[in-house]
């Protein structure tokens, strides 16, 4: 038998290594897979739940953007775009169904732009959150604040483009001289109250209509979403090890 020759070491090492490498791509592939499934089942299960949506008058209470920060600082801004769009969606059922007084009432008068209303602002708040822990995370070498800060920023980035896309779609609405006959009399005093603001008013108008669930969703989402992912950042990379 021919003995190998240095060469022939070096490129059998080599062919090793790419095999190695080739299967620890597959291997984080197949993992990254598994928990963005995981979280969109998460997403689901809420969305259909007491825990996801909290009603509160015409407005509800929504925990639903822990996992798009989970996916924002554990996987990346893709995925965390893809998670946003599982809670847009569950967000767009509620409506469709009458789950939710304001989306629903707002369904009822135009389908297409309650769906871009409950959809699209979620898949940028995932994107965004996810661009923001990426951005952080390249000068932070401990990530914690990493962590805190797009715990953070992913519910008030919730709150901030939603309630834009709200106002948006009342004002296309109002415009098209669409009638609000068939809402319930609150619900169309809602509506005539948005549509009749100019944009320099409705952040007040806004601020005094959701202003304390607004407060609760962020230091709930703040506080559980900086330590969910600190502890799941912590497990998963001792597991990776």
């Amino acid at each position: 038998m021919k003995a190998m020759t240095a060469e022939d070491k070096k490129n059998a090492q080599k062919k090793s290594n790419g095999a190695k490498s080739g299967r620890m791509r597959v291997s984080e592939k197949t993992r990254k897979l598994a928990i963005l499934g995981l979280l969109a089942a998460i997403t689901i299960i809420m969305g259909f739940t007491p825990i996801g949506y909290i009603p509160v008058g015409a407005l509800k209470i929504t925990f639903m953007t822990l996992p798009v920060i989970v996916a924002a600082a554990i996987l990346d801004p893709a995925d965390a775009a893809i998670v946003g769009g599982m809670f847009g969606l569950t967000s767009f059922i509620q409506a469709a169904t009458g789950m939710s007084a304001l989306t629903g009432a707002l369904f009822q008068l135009n389908p297409v732009l309650t769906f871009l209303l409950c959809v699209v602002p979620r898949v940028l708040e995932g994107l965004l959150g996810g661009l923001i822990f990426k951005g952080l995370s390249k000068i932070d070498k401990t990530k914690f604040i990493s962590y805190v800060v797009t715990s953070l920023s992913v519910p008030v980035l919730n709150t901030i483009l939603f309630m834009s896309a709200l106002y948006a779609e009342v004002k296309i609405i109002a415009a098209s001289n669409s009638s609000t006959a068939g809402l319930s009399e609150d619900m169309a005093a809602t509506f005539t109250g948005i549509a009749d603001k100019a944009a320099g008013d409705v952040i007040l108008f806004f601020g005094a209509m959701i202003g304390v669930n607004a407060i609760v969703e962020a230091a709930v989402c703040f506080v559980v979403g900086t330590a969910i992912t600190k502890a799941l950042a912590a497990a998963l990379g001792k597991k990776k090890r």
